[in-house]
């Protein structure tokens, strides 16, 4: 069933990512600007998605949301508007502005890996 929304496809495709469903990633991608090939084995692992707006308008839409990651280099999170395009009635991711910037929680801050304890007594020990 397709994504009923554009943040609907959003969230699916943020889930894809964490799984590492290239496949998936790819044929939710408009075909216009769709890359030829996708590696989603960079070792970047997940850990949440806030959607911060999500908007649309009869078939262009538009998420704005934050991703937070974990990778060798430690935390890091993933700001993007991302547009939508409808066609047939089905979602297609088409392109977004995005910035990443490194994650620096302090000792006493949650820790980002959601385990619910603090930075100092989770990923910092």
């Amino acid at each position: 069933m397709p994504a009923p929304t554009p943040e609907a496809l959003m969230r699916a495709r943020y889930s894809a990512y964490a799984l590492g469903n290239a496949a998936y990633v790819k044929t939710s991608w408009h075909p216009d600007t769709r890359p030829q090939t996708l590696d989603l084995a960079g070792g970047d692992r997940w850990l949440g998605l806030n959607v911060l707006s999500s908007d649309a308008h009869g078939d262009t839409g538009e998420v704005h949301f934050r991703a937070t990651c974990r990778n060798f280099e430690g935390f890091a999170v993933l700001e993007e508007r991302s547009r939508f395009l409808r066609e047939h009635g089905q979602w297609f991711y088409l392109d977004g502005d995005h910035a990443v910037h490194a994650l620096r929680p302090g000792r006493n801050d949650p820790c980002p890996c959601n385990s619910g304890r603090k930075f100092k007594k989770c990923c910092a020990a």
